[in-house]
């Protein structure tokens, strides 16, 4: 028969494996990455300096918005030169027909694992069947860089939650598109903007999402406010990582759900870029979840 002390050992036992159970199920992300396009302006005066300044805040991942007039092979050897590797670049809509292939050379050069859309023109999205169209140029570009080794994905903004009779558009991506060729980088700031849970999102695709964008906001505008879409230029409402509204570690504990293997941040339009991204990256270094 267990005695009084036994019990209480036991119990003891129990609580501190508990404990350390709960402490090594915390979890923080181990390679923060940082989407280029917050720093294009430094980028344009000085690519491989800002690079440089990008890895010693201690970024290790980095998402292109173009090479600024660089090969491919002499970004992949600054890459190189300052620790960084990247993932993932944004390409437009418009290289998704007979430039693909030259794009996609590029990106096995530079060691992109994806390359992803960032925007559906709006002559496109205005057609009656422009989702629908979408959708299906995006299953070709798919299913050739399937053939690359290259995963394609689709980043929205806000426009996909605003409902084309009755229906969301990001839904209709989601449904037209083939999950084994076109993968989706959420923009979180994007979809709460479009007063959009991203949660449910996880729920109903899991494994869909292995990129997003990390970005906040001080308040939800309302949708007129963001209206022209101008690459968040006109939204003073976003703001660095973990000042603003957004719950972060409500939505990164369902990252396995959602398939997240990369998270960039992101500004569309910060007052100091390098410092914005710091304040964002020490924010998300500190961050458990």
């Amino acid at each position: 028969m267990m005695n009084r002390r036994n019990f209480l050992g036991t119990i003891s036992a129990a609580t501190l494996l508990s404990r350390r159970l709960g402490w090594a199920a915390e979890r923080k992300i181990e390679k923060i990455g940082v989407q280029l396009y917050t720093v294009r302006n430094q980028m344009k005066q000085d690519f491989e300096g800002t690079l440089a300044k990008v890895a010693e805040i201690g970024y290790r991942e980095v998402e292109f918005a173009g090479y600024f007039d660089h090969s491919p092979q002499e970004v992949k050897t600054i890459l190189d030169r300052h620790s960084l590797v990247a993932p993932s670049a944004h390409v437009d809509y418009k290289v998704l027909g007979d430039k693909w292939p030259g794009v996609l050379d590029a990106a096995k050069i530079v060691g992109h694992k994806y390359i992803v859309c960032p925007w559906i023109p709006e002559e496109i999205r205005k057609q009656p069947d422009g989702w629908k169209r979408a959708a299906e140029t995006f299953n070709r570009a798919g299913a050739a860089s399937k053939k690359a080794g290259i995963q394609f994905a689709y980043h929205n903004h806000w426009f996909e939650f605003d409902p084309v009779n009755g229906k969301l558009p990001y839904d209709t991506l989601l449904e037209q598109c083939d999950p084994k060729l076109v993968k989706m980088e959420m923009d979180l700031c994007w979809i709460t903007v479009g007063r959009q849970d991203p949660l449910k999102y996880f729920n109903r695709y899991p494994g869909r999402f292995p990129l997003v964008h990390v970005k906040d906001l001080t308040k939800i505008p309302e949708a007129s406010a963001s209206g022209g879409q101008n690459f968040g230029d006109s939204l003073p409402e976003m703001t660095e990582v973990g000042s603003g509204i957004i719950d972060w570690k409500k939505i990164f504990a369902q990252s396995d759900k959602a398939g997240i293997k990369h998270y960039f941040v992101e500004h569309d339009n910060p007052k100091n870029p390098l410092e914005s991204i710091k304040i964002s990256f020490d924010y998300l270094n500190r961050l458990r979840f």
